[in-house]
């Protein structure tokens, strides 16, 4: 990353949060932050360390596969704002 100034204002939008000009100024100062941290830790040499997936070694760690009864359609569909035929009814997302 060669650059250090992030947009906050464009990042804010594509989030579509509304932030003042106080909290673009604060977060923009603390991303800048964090950057400088980053470029601190890819000046360190890491050729002899074994890259790793866990911070702490985990092998296999899995529960047993128990089979259990379901809620049924009734009782899922109790909370649900919205029902139809006996389904999950959601607002349309995809524009025609």
């Amino acid at each position: 990353m060669q650059d250090n100034n992030i947009d906050v204002n464009y990042v804010a939008d594509l989030a579509r949060l509304e932030l003042t000009e106080d909290q673009c100024e604060r977060f923009s100062e603390q991303l800048n932050k964090v950057i400088d941290f980053i470029k601190q830790l890819e000046e360190l040499d890491t050729d002899s360390i074994d890259p790793m997936a866990h911070a702490s070694p985990i092998y296999d760690v899995m529960r047993d596969d128990v089979s259990r009864p379901g809620l049924g359609s009734e009782i899922a569909l109790l909370n649900s704002p919205m029902t139809s035929n006996n389904q999950f009814k959601v607002t349309r997302v995809v524009e025609s």
